[in-house]
């Protein structure tokens, strides 16, 4: 029977990795299951004479293990039904439930040593391999993030149209062209599809522009192994069974190669210290690669780095290096962080993100030269702390730390400067209308600044990026792509707008040939491509009215009312194809 359990948890081993790895690198996975399958292993091969003689030697004749009464002479339904070996079975039972208990209790002590000793070496090897800058590195001013996850959740799966599919699980990839995007696996929904049907390629949208945003589908190869399969059908399971001692605790990065689409899944994996205690801390293992026709290459860190295939995407584990960020508080020792008895001296953590940031350090954005980073700001230790005292970069390809910290000098966090980019607006109706989201810092000429988005409640579009800087707290507004990327550039005051003219001193940013301070809104025309026609202003004071068409025009009049006349601005803008009524 023993054979038989063994072969069956073999074969569906990947059900239980967790369990499996655990036991294996970590103290109290090791006490707990480690040790209670060896004690149920001892005591399923446990005579039942000593489990009889054992309790005859007790007083009364009873099954007595240090004063636990465990004789099958009282009640016992299992020895009634079974006789004798069900009374044998039960007294087993019992002690394993015992054995188990104090097992479990035991991981509570252990487990809470260890976890600090864990948390304290990982900041000291942080800390030992990371290096401080004077300088923040620059930007990549062709990437920047302009579309959040939930605008490209709610427009992309609108542009799309599959029965037996849909996306899965959004992560940040890199396009071919160099460009960043939100990658989507075409996975099978319902669950007669996940029985038979595979993954369909790879959706890539792109992030870096809300204009003329570019959304790639390559939902022609078929991946024999891929996300939303059943059991063995799944590349969760092919993983897991092909490298069972790693753990794949991040989403897998979708992309293509040569036209080719790939899955990519960072590795983890965990080492032991045995001094001064037992304990262990995770390291980065390298990847899994998946091919659509089922093959899995496995590589190494440095193997990873020379792959032609991953040549730009991310490698290293998002997952980790939150893990190793949220370790830093314990780099000046253990006692200076304790709640009661700790001083706290430089002691840092994880910059909080309001509700509404919709999403989480570290922040994932594009360095010059397409080195993406992940980016994580770090407060002072404190409840009423939310100002910044160090941002860290991790280098998505290698892991290597770099960290700035600002000498007392406390920059603005993300929630100081969400509430700026909201008062610099006081006209909008936020909360109801529009909202403020997914803040990311950006590096403009050495300075830091926060990349704040504002869309409206519905998640439908990116109405305008707002940058607040985490020095002075000067908030700019702009509007167009090509505005965002020479604000990033350093260069705003010569981009070209949406009409023609520059940005300069006679323009306002973010505004129009006509615009100024007082534009509230735009009406944007577009034909049924979703090209731009016309971009109409409308300012302080004004209405709009949509005039019903004439011949193949639709008309904007926008009524100015004041207390001694009417003022009328029309704007028209000629449809593609001539308009339907109605």
């Amino acid at each position: 029977m023993v054979v038989a359990v063994v072969a069956v948890g073999y074969f569906t081993r990947p059900i239980w990795h967790g369990l499996v790895y655990s036991a294996i690198y970590s103290p109290t996975g090791l006490l707990v299951v480690g040790g209670g399958s060896l004690a149920a292993l001892a005591l399923w091969y446990l005579p039942p004479e000593r489990i009889e003689s054992t309790g005859s030697a007790g007083s009364g004749g009873s099954d007595d293990f240090g004063g636990l009464n465990l004789s099958s002479d009282g009640p016992d339904p299992i020895g009634e039904l079974s006789g004798d070996a069900g009374g044998t079975a039960a007294a087993k039972i019992r002690l394993l439930a015992v054995v188990v208990g104090l097992l479990i209790a035991l991981s509570f002590v252990v487990g809470g040593i260890s976890g600090t000793l864990e948390q304290r070496t990982l900041a000291q090897e942080t800390m030992a391999d990371a290096t401080e800058v004077e300088e923040f590195p620059a930007a990549n001013p062709e990437n920047p993030r302009v579309v959040p996850r939930r605008v490209s959740e709610v427009t992309t799966r609108g542009e799309v149209s599959y029965r037996q599919y849909r996306l899965g699980t959004s992560d940040i990839a890199r396009r071919e062209d160099g460009s960043l995007a939100w990658s989507y696996p075409i996975e099978p929904d319902g669950f007669r599809n996940t029985l038979f049907e595979n993954q369909q390629g790879v959706l890539l949208s792109d992030m870096t522009r809300i204009d003329e945003r570019r959304t790639e589908t390559f939902d022609d190869t078929p991946f024999t192994y891929g996300e939303g399969m059943f059991l063995h059908r799944s590349s969760d399971w092919q993983l897991k069974k092909t490298d069972y001692l790693a753990r794949y605790t991040d989403d897998a990065v979708e992309f293509t190669h040569d036209g080719t689409p790939y899955m990519y899944y960072p590795k983890t994996g965990h080492e032991w210290r045995l001094a001064p205690f037992p304990h262990t801390v995770p390291v980065w293992e390298g990847g899994a690669l998946v091919f659509p026709d089922g093959e899995i290459r496995h590589l190494t860190p440095a193997e990873a780095q020379d792959s032609e295939i991953l040549d730009g995407q991310r490698l290293y584990p998002v997952s980790l290096t939150r893990t190793e960020m949220g370790s830093l508080g314990y780099r000046n020792g253990i006692i200076n962080q304790l709640p009661v008895v700790g001083s706290h001296v430089g002691e840092i953590e994880l910059a909080e993100l309001p509700p509404g940031a919709d999403n989480e350090q570290p922040f994932i954005i594009d360095l010059a030269g397409e080195r993406m980073s992940y980016v994580t700001a770090m407060e002072p230790y404190g409840e009423d702390s939310r100002g910044l005292d160090e941002v860290w970069f991790a280098d998505a390809e290698t892991g290597a730390y770099t960290f700035f910290g600002t000498d007392r000098e406390t920059l603005t966090g993300p929630e100081r400067a969400m509430g700026i980019a909201r008062s610099q607006d006081s006209q909008t109706n936020w909360g109801d209308n529009f909202v403020v989201t997914e803040p990311v810092p950006v590096i403009v000429e050495e300075d830091l600044w926060w990349h704040i988005k504002v869309s409206p409640t519905d998640f439908t579009d990116v109405t305008r990026n707002v940058f607040v800087n985490a020095d002075s707290g000067e908030a700019i507004a702009v509007r167009t792509d090509n505005e965002t990327r020479a604000f990033i550039r350093g260069s705003l005051d010569d981009a070209t707008v949406d009409d023609g003219e520059q940005a300069g001193d006679d323009q306002p940013a973010g505004g129009d040939a006509e615009g100024g301070d007082d534009v509230l809104y735009y009406v944007v025309v577009t034909d049924r491509e979703g090209n731009v026609v016309e971009r109409i202003p409308v300012r302080s004071g004004q209405d709009t009215a949509i005039v019903a068409p004439d011949d193949d025009r639709v008309t904007v009049v926008n009524q100015t009312a004041n207390t001694t006349a009417t003022t009328n601005t029309t704007a028209t803008a000629k449809l593609a194809t001539p308009a339907v009524t109605g």
